[in-house]
């Protein structure tokens, strides 16, 4: 029962895919007089190999940090003190979740950490809260249902500030000559568009867990957590883009540092051996990071061999076509790729960003646009990668159809609200 399923997955058919067309293309254009492309093809193969391997050996540091000071926390009982705190809210989406249960705990960190956009401590604070999911999950080769709600919101990416964003756009704009400029300009269009992309996630797992979504137990908790984050959006809001930035990154820094005393203080008080504890945890650091490992290079490698062939170059001629002869207006095209890229590669759709700002000028309509999806996509194929590689997950289920669904929402929602506010 626990082997890998006779049932081909969504996830293996489009594994299999990104190779399968990345070899028809290249073929195609070897064709046409392109010797380079297999070479590239072969390089693109080792090269996405040693990066998954290089982030894998990066995180063993990140985690054995928070393993540590989650260990400390679970020991000192802060970890459940917060589960009891949020347990509300997360009974409703985690019906499988008992309360009080440490998993409670470490989700709710992981979510505060992404809102923050403190992803060094939101992805070893995530795989901790796989490894609690995991220990209720009855078929531990197939996700459970709230392995994969879990999974797709973290794909979903809420984050109240796209700080890496804004400073990339400042620094372009110094680059070239632009007096005045706002990087932060995007902000709000930002938060739109990724709170839509979050509830569209929510939503489509709900539906495929049959969650009670109309029922008031179900509703008032969310309710509840929907119009916080509306008073915390509309109180920054009423700041210049700039100052709301500067505050949410210090909300974050303060945060994190108050969450790692106030877990030692309380592990102190309950007069437990910090240091030991703490090097207990950190030691799990090392297999959980080692581990992710084949996940990781496995989901790399098949999207560097599709980039390398020129398939996503291929799919953008098509819609590009398919827009012009609807007779659309195509000033969002240039901004297109940033969307399609980040849902395989974070430092692509990155890369493709900056090149838009650079071809387009920095404040132009497709710089805005490839600014507000860089701010609010996530990648989905390495959180996938990652998260599920932690616990040895071999059977997805529906999380990266829930997932994908929301990266669509949240790419057309974002040239929506990009024409709505820049055009």
């Amino acid at each position: 029962a626990h082997g890998v399923p006779s049932r081909p997955m969504l996830l293996n058919l489009i594994w299999l895919g990104f190779f399968v067309c990345a070899f028809a293309v290249a073929l195609v254009r070897l064709v046409q007089g392109d010797a380079e492309v297999f070479p590239k093809l072969l390089a693109a193969m080792f090269d996405s190999a040693k990066t998954g391997f290089d982030i894998s050996l990066g995180l063993v540091g990140v985690m054995a940090l928070w393993l540590g000071l989650m260990r400390v926390g679970e020991r000192a009982g802060m970890v459940n003190d917060l589960a009891r705190l949020v347990a509300p809210l997360l009974r409703q989406l985690f019906p499988g979740v008992p309360a009080g249960h440490p998993a409670q705990g470490a989700m709710m960190m992981n979510i505060s950490a992404n809102l923050l956009g403190l992803d060094n401590a939101a992805t070893p604070l995530g795989l901790k809260a796989m490894q609690e999911l995991q220990s209720l999950n009855p078929e531990p080769a197939r996700a459970s249902d709230a392995q994969i709600m879990f999974i797709v919101l973290n794909t979903a990416g809420l984050t109240l500030i796209p700080t890496s964003v804004i400073a990339i756009r400042q620094t372009l704009a110094v680059k070239q000559g632009l007096v005045g400029f706002n990087a932060a300009d995007i902000f709000l269009p930002t938060l739109v568009v990724t709170a839509i992309s979050l509830l569209a996630a929510l939503i489509a797992v709900a539906v495929m867990q049959r969650l009670p979504l109309w029922r008031a137990r179900f509703a008032l908790p969310l309710g509840a957590a929907v119009a916080g984050l509306g008073a915390v959006l509309w109180g920054l809001s009423q700041f210049p883009p700039e100052v709301s930035a500067r505050w949410v990154g210090l909300a974050g820094s303060v945060f994190i540092c108050a969450l790692v005393l106030v877990f030692l203080l309380a592990g102190a008080f309950q007069r437990l051996p910090v240091y030991e504890v703490f090097v207990e945890g950190a030691q799990e650091g090392f297999s959980v990071a080692v581990h992710i490992i084949p996940y990781l290079v496995a989901m790399l490698v098949a999207i560097g061999v599709f980039r390398a062939s020129g398939c996503m170059d291929a799919l953008m001629q098509l819609i590009a076509s398919g827009v012009h002869a609807m007779g659309w207006n195509a000033d969002f095209l240039p901004a297109l790729p940033v969307g399609l890229m980040k849902i395989v590669s974070g430092s692509g759709a990155r890369g493709l960003m900056v090149d838009v700002m650079q071809t387009y000028g920095v404040a132009s309509f497709p710089a805005k646009l490839a600014a507000i999806i860089q701010g609010s996509t996530e990648t989905t194929f390495y959180v996938l990668a990652v998260y599920v590689g932690s616990v040895g997950i071999k059977d997805t289920r529906y999380a990266l159809a829930c997932a994908l669904l929301a990266d669509g929402v949240g790419i057309v929602v974002a040239i929506g609200v990009g024409y709505l506010f820049f055009r």
